[in-house]
């Protein structure tokens, strides 16, 4: 599906982490060419007729794009990733779905990584940023352990198969998912003139997610229920008025999330795309409470993880692809919005117990990504946790919410987040 949602705009994604070393170009192109040689990540081919691709191997040849950080580094940083974002891969045959950047700021600098999303999921690509980071800070002396990562990971095929028993009892709940859609406010559908991704950013200190894990902690739910919690109160502003007599009265919002346990795979191992999500909906009626709202999330989402149920989000997606070919490009833009209404999304990685696999090696000082919006969500807030701090990207359709907009969620995100820390 990824394949077909970057026909209507680039699908790309990106991390950043920051590196507290002088910047020396000419080495770190060598060490991003050694790695991805190492890898096996080169001599990539696309066949996007039968949706297939090898890594045949050879030469990385990494083009590296250097930016001055001069007085405001962060914001150039910020630029860039937007840049990056809307910056399409070739359609097909055979190119580099890698992009880097390096933004200097003299005594450090960020470096960047741009990819084609289809080829992999956050958690490969902060394991292939750790090592980038490991050998620049160590001289590359790593080098000789490496080895060639498994780039072709069994299909959702096998999946299902080894998930048989919840697989089959989640299909009758596609009922309710439907009905809940039913209910569900719909963003406004983008008449396809803008597809850009526009981009924001805010942090969290340490102090801050620590309330943010210590509150979810008190009230007996996950981190990931809080933040959509915490974004269905934010988003419902844009959503207008929603009478509790109107059929459609509820605000949905999705999480992205990971499927590497039930694949089995490692990502030390296995690179590659691993990702399914789910959707939840709410009414939010007037003055309900942040811990109730987060409860009431909470109840679906254990609901869902415990069943399993966001296996049947794939056979939604393997459907749509079915009726896509049948869709001008025109409803294509406008299928989910109409279908499947998600306002937003929540995106989480947590660097840190990746990034202590590697032996003696300390957390990055900051780390961030963006992943595109696409057509299922207008938004995406991708959390990443690392050395203590949340970093949060906000990437978002302009079609649908201007900076002005984006800034008041920010900012509602982390005034929500003192208010309860309080």
């Amino acid at each position: 599906m990824m394949l077909r949602w970057r026909e209507l705009h680039p699908y790309n994604a990106v991390h950043v982490v920051r590196i507290d070393r002088p910047l020396d170009t000419a080495r770190l192109a060598a060490i991003v060419d050694g790695h991805l040689e190492g890898l096996g990540l080169t001599g990539f081919a696309l066949d996007i007729g039968r949706a297939r691709f090898e890594y045949a191997g050879g030469p990385a040849g990494t083009v590296l794009a250097i930016h001055a950080g001069g007085d405001l580094p962060l914001h150039v940083l910020e630029r860039e990733i937007e840049r990056e974002l809307n910056l399409p891969f070739p359609r097909d045959g055979r190119f580099v779905p890698f992009r880097f950047f390096a933004v200097d700021e003299g005594p450090r600098f960020h470096l960047g990584l741009t990819y084609d999303h289809f080829i992999a999921a956050g958690d490969s690509v902060v394991v292939l940023m750790r090592g980038l980071y490991e050998r620049y800070c160590a001289d590359g002396a790593d080098a000789a352990r490496m080895r060639p990562l498994d780039r072709y990971p069994a299909t959702c095929g096998r999946l299902f198969l080894r998930h048989i028993g919840p697989t089959l009892r989640g299909i009758p709940r596609t009922r309710a998912i439907a009905a809940s859609c039913r209910r569900s406010v719909r963003p406004r559908c983008p008449d396809g003139s803008d597809r850009h991704n526009a981009f924001a950013h805010f942090r969290l200190d340490a102090g801050e997610l620590a309330g943010l894990v210590g509150t979810a902690r008190a009230w007996g739910v996950t981190v990931n229920d809080l933040l959509l919690a915490i974004l269905l109160q934010v988003l419902e502003p844009f959503a207008g008025e929603r009478p509790p007599t109107e059929r459609r009265r509820e605000l949905g919002v999705a999480s992205i999330v990971s499927l590497r346990r039930d694949f089995g795979t490692d990502p030390e191992t296995t690179f590659g795309q691993f990702l399914s999500s789910f959707r939840i909906s709410h009414p939010l009626p007037p003055g309900i409470q942040l811990s109730r709202l987060a409860h009431d999330v909470h109840a679906e989402t254990a609901r869902i993880k415990r069943e399993k149920l966001y296996l049947q989000s794939l056979f939604g997606v393997a459907g749509s692809g079915v009726m896509w070919r049948f869709l001008t490009r025109e409803r294509r833009d406008r299928f989910y919005a109409k279908n499947y209404p998600v306002w937003g999304a929540i995106t989480m990685v947590d660097v840190d117990p990746l990034w202590a696999r590697a032996a003696g090696l300390a957390p990055p000082p900051a780390y961030r990504r963006a992943v595109p919006t696409g057509p299922l969500a207008p938004l995406v807030v991708a959390v990443t946790t690392a050395a203590g701090l949340l970093d949060a990207g906000i990437s978002y359709r302009r079609a649908l919410f201007s900076v002005a907009d984006v800034d008041r969620m920010a900012e509602g995100f982390v005034a929500c987040v003192r208010r309860i820390d309080r």
